[in-house]
């Protein structure tokens, strides 16, 4: 039996002489059998971070850890009723619509129409971006284009037609239609750089 070294694999792909055999550390890595493990390692270590440094802050003053505790506790009660909302919705649209009617409006063949669909949508929602991820994930994992999320992601926090009256009240007509026009242009830029870096 050929014993095959990572190190040749990982050369033999960026080189772009072919695929990773069969069997491979890369290979096995990225099979969906090992992708739901590397999630759940990565999220183990964040946690795992996260009681680490709350541990060490408890030891040096229990009285400040306890207040950041009740005030961390209240501040997610805050987003709670936004995140299930917002989460609820994308999960009733991906039982209502099939991977791949989510691939075809907004996936990869959706071209420039998805992009621009996907930004106007992001620019008109008012979602905070501790939802937008989340949803923006699972609408990935169900046939969303990488260039159409990230346009989308990018309206959402840069474009503000929902809040252009407040915004036109404090800085002006003027300065407030620019902004979001230039950031809406933006939006475009950031799709194909993200598309770009996510295909190297």
């Amino acid at each position: 039996m050929r014993t095959i070294s990572t190190a040749s694999v990982v050369k033999r792909l960026r080189d772009g002489d072919g695929e990773a055999p069969e069997g491979s550390f890369p290979e096995r890595l990225t099979s969906p059998v090992w992708l739901p493990w590397r999630t759940a390692l990565d999220t183990i270590i964040l946690y795992g971070i996260a009681v680490v440094l709350l541990a060490v802050s408890a030891a040096k003053d229990r009285e400040k850890t306890k207040r950041a505790i009740l005030k961390g506790a209240k501040a997610f009660e805050s987003i709670l009723p936004q995140l299930v909302t917002v989460l609820l919705a994308v999960a009733v649209i991906l039982a209502v619509f099939s991977p791949e009617m989510v691939s075809r409006v907004i996936g990869e063949r959706s071209g420039f129409l998805g992009v621009l669909a996907a930004s106007v949508v992001g620019g008109i929602a008012l979602i905070p971006g501790f939802v937008a991820f989340p949803a923006a994930a699972e609408l990935l994992k169900n046939g969303a284009g990488t260039m159409q999320i990230a346009a989308f992601v990018s309206s959402l926090m840069m474009v503000g037609v929902v809040t252009l009256p407040m915004e036109i009240k404090y800085f002006g007509r003027r300065a407030a239609i620019t902004r979001n026009s230039l950031a809406f242009a933006f939006c475009f830029l950031a799709a194909a750089f993200v598309a770009w870096a996510v295909s190297l």
